[in-house]
Formats: structure tokens, C-alpha cells, sequence
């Protein structure tokens, strides 16, 4: 019987068709604006390592139109292209920055540099931060200067006069831009200046009644409209109103047996007090309120004893250089004369120290300035 040798071969196609190349002659004709739409979908790390392809895409950068759609699909994702950082300034680090990695809860190798801005700024004076942007003055030149070190852009921005002496720098980012708030109070009429960069002008407001003192570690916070301000005893909270330029006082009373007073915002509808309850300036305690929806202060948590007692040994009862700011879900209580920072994380309701920056010397005087610092790059100057 003979056997059949003969072997079918078979071809097997797959399920689904191979697309078709790119059509040059249709991709190289797409509009610009559906192009940029289309990248901005893209991971932001990932478009980063794209832009060397060509001049286009690495332009694409400064764009407003692509940083507007790139920075509205990002705000929509749950998770940052970057880390939080919170970064020291210190006259043992000049002009450079070091870095604390709030995601990995580590110091990191890396620190910013203001050699990095495309502008010259040797002498600055003040520095203050809000939305991954970074502002500074120099009363040498008369001017402040903002700044982006992550898309390495600045602007320089001229004193509303020339003949000021700029009191309790405020600087506030907002969806839209940023304000810049300032105080004149050596001229014969005391007057504040607000800069919208928006319209990138200066305005003016006469006269203002409250005292806010001389500390300048302390800047305004920014709630519901309005900066909020702690004055010197008698402790009480004044606001400036950003629309009117009217100055307000709100129904509420502050806690009794305060030894300070600071404030702070989340930026999302929440207000607190982080202050010391005692007798003769001398704090006993230290507690944090949050503002209520009645206008009254409603106690949150008191600082553990042993955390308070280590606390008020560094501040030596000069409560001055003490200041406060929000980052990322953190309430960060620092002292100027202290290389460590005391914070309270609101989630877990719990209090922390902050490991010290491994680069700073075991024998370092004051000048211990942090800042939160949450990379943007298409947070606009």
C-alpha cells in the first residue's frame, strides 16, 4: 500500500491586518495644533526624551498652547511626573539648594542652582516659592525675578518705584498665574502693591491700619480671596482683600494664652493656626487649629510633650524666627536658627522631625530658610 508522501503546506494570516506605514505625504500636513494635542497625551518623562528629536518638539516646551493642554491632562492625573521636594537655603550653600525627597523620604544628591536661570541675579536678598516657581528680589537693581529652573525660564519684573523699601513679600500661584504682594510703610503714605502676571502691572492700594511687625520669615497666606496676616501682640488675624485692596478683620476670636501665632493654608478650602498657648511669651504647649465654617478656631491636635519641650529649647523663646508653610498634605513648622524641620502630617494625624541635610557641618550658624518645592514645568513666568 503506498503510502501518500505529500505535505500541504498551509499559511496562516493573522487575526487582525498589519497597519498600513505612515503616509508621509498626509502626517507632514497635520495641523500643528492637532499635532501638539496629540503629544500632549505623551508621559511627561517620556516627551522629555523625545524633544532631542528635533527642533520642533523641543519648542513645543515653550508653548503656551501645549503647556495649557499638557498641564490640564496632568492636574486630571492622580500622579506627579515628579517628586516633592523640600529645599534649604543656607549661607553655607551659596546660591545652590539641597534637596529632601518627600517620596522617598531621603536626601538626595542633586540640588538646584540659581546659575541655572538664563538671568543674572548675584545679589538676591529674599526668596520665596509657590507652584514650582521661585521668586527673588534685589534691592541693588530694584527688581524681583521670577523664575521656572525645571524649563530653566524667568522673568525680571521692576519695583512698582524705585525709592521703596519692599516689606512682607507675598508670592501666590494660582491655575491662571501668579500674584506678588508687597508692603511700603516708610513713605508719608503707607501703601500696598500687588502685581497680577496676567496683565503683568503693578496696582496700588492706599493706606492700611493693621501692624503686621517685622517679621519677614513670615509671609501672607493665601485663603478664600484674600491673604491672611498674624499681627504682634495683641495677637489678631487681618486680611487684604486681592479684588478690593480693602483690609478686613474676620468675627472670629483667636485661642486665649497665646505665645505666636502662624498661619497656614492647603490651598484647597482649609485654614490653620499653629501657635504656643503659655504665660509671659513663654509657650507651654503648642497647638494647631483649623478654621470652621462659623468663623471660630477649632482645636486639631496638641504637639506631644517631649516634641514640645525640644522644640521650644531651639526657638529660646524668640518666637520670630519661627515660620510655617503647607506642602504636600505636610504643615511644616521651622525655626531660622534650627537645621531640622518639625511637621505634622494631616492624613495620619501624627508629628515628625525631619532628618538633617547631610551636607550641612555639625557647627553651622542660623539662616535655616525652607521652601516647598513641587516641580512644574509648564508652571508659566
Amino acid at each position: 500500500m503506498k503510502k501518500n508522501t505529500d505535505i500541504k503546506s498551509y499559511s496562516y494570516s493573522p487575526a487582525t491586518p498589519r497597519s498600513p506605514p505612515m503616509d508621509p505625504r498626509i502626517w507632514s500636513k497635520l495641523p500643528p495644533e492637532t499635532l501638539e494635542y496629540i503629544l500632549s497625551f505623551l508621559p511627561l518623562k517620556t516627551f522629555l526624551n523625545l524633544r532631542s528629536t528635533c527642533k520642533g518638539f523641543w519648542s513645543l516646551i515653550f508653548s503656551p498652547s501645549f503647556i495649557s493642554k499638557h498641564s490640564s491632562l496632568s492636574s486630571s492625573s492622580s500622579s506627579s511626573p515628579f517628586s516633592s521636594f523640600l529645599l534649604l537655603s543656607h549661607p553655607q550653600f551659596h546660591r545652590h539648594f539641597p534637596l529632601y525627597d518627600c517620596t522617598l523620604g531621603t536626601w538626595r544628591n542633586i540640588s538646584l542652582s540659581l546659575s541655572d536661570s538664563p538671568h543674572s541675579f548675584p545679589s538676591f536678598t529674599t526668596l520665596v516659592s509657590s507652584g514650582g516657581l521661585f521668586c527673588l528680589t534685589d534691592s541693588t537693581s530694584c527688581s524681583l525675578l521670577v523664575c521656572n529652573l525645571l524649563a530653566k525660564s524667568s522673568r525680571k519684573i521692576q519695583y512698582p518705584s524705585f525709592s521703596l523699601h519692599l516689606e512682607h513679600l507675598t508670592f501666590v500661584t494660582t491655575p491662571t498665574g501668579y500674584t506678588i504682594f508687597v508692603l511700603c510703610s516708610q513713605s508719608a503714605s503707607n501703601c500696598a502693591f500687588v502685581y497680577d502676571s496676567n496683565v503683568q502691572t503693578w496696582k496700588r492700594f492706599h493706606g492700611f491700619g493693621p501692624v503686621l511687625g517685622d517679621n519677614h520669615h513670615q509671609q501672607g497666606v493665601f485663603y478664600n480671596g484674600g491673604l491672611y496676616f498674624a499681627t504682634p501682640e495683641p495677637f489678631s488675624v487681618v486680611i487684604f482683600d486681592l479684588e478690593s485692596g480693602r483690609w478686613e478683620r474676620p468675627v472670629g476670636e483667636l485661642p486665649s494664652q497665646l505665645t505666636f501665632v502662624r498661619l497656614v493654608s492647603d490651598g484647597e478650602g482649609k485654614l490653620y493656626l499653629v501657635g504656643g498657648v503659655g504665660n509671659n511669651g513663654i509657650s507651654r504647649s503648642i497647638k494647631l487649629w483649623e478654621l470652621g465654617g462659623d468663623g471660630n478656631w477649632v482645636e486639631v491636635q496638641s504637639l506631644p510633650d517631649l516634641m514640645c519641650r525640644k522644640f521650644v529649647s531651639v526657638c529660646y523663646h524668640n518666637y520670630e524666627h519661627v515660620y510655617c508653610f503647607w506642602h504636600e498634605g505636610m504643615i511644616c513648622i521651622c525655626c531660622y536658627t534650627w537645621p531640622e524641620i518639625l511637621y505634622y502630617l494631616v492624613s495620619r494625624r501624627t508629628w515628625h522631625w525631619l532628618p538633617r541635610c547631610p551636607s550641612l557641618p555639625l557647627k553651622c550658624s542660623c539662616g535655616f530658610k525652607w521652601f516647598s518645592f513641587v516641580p512644574k514645568l509648564y508652571a508659566s513666568v
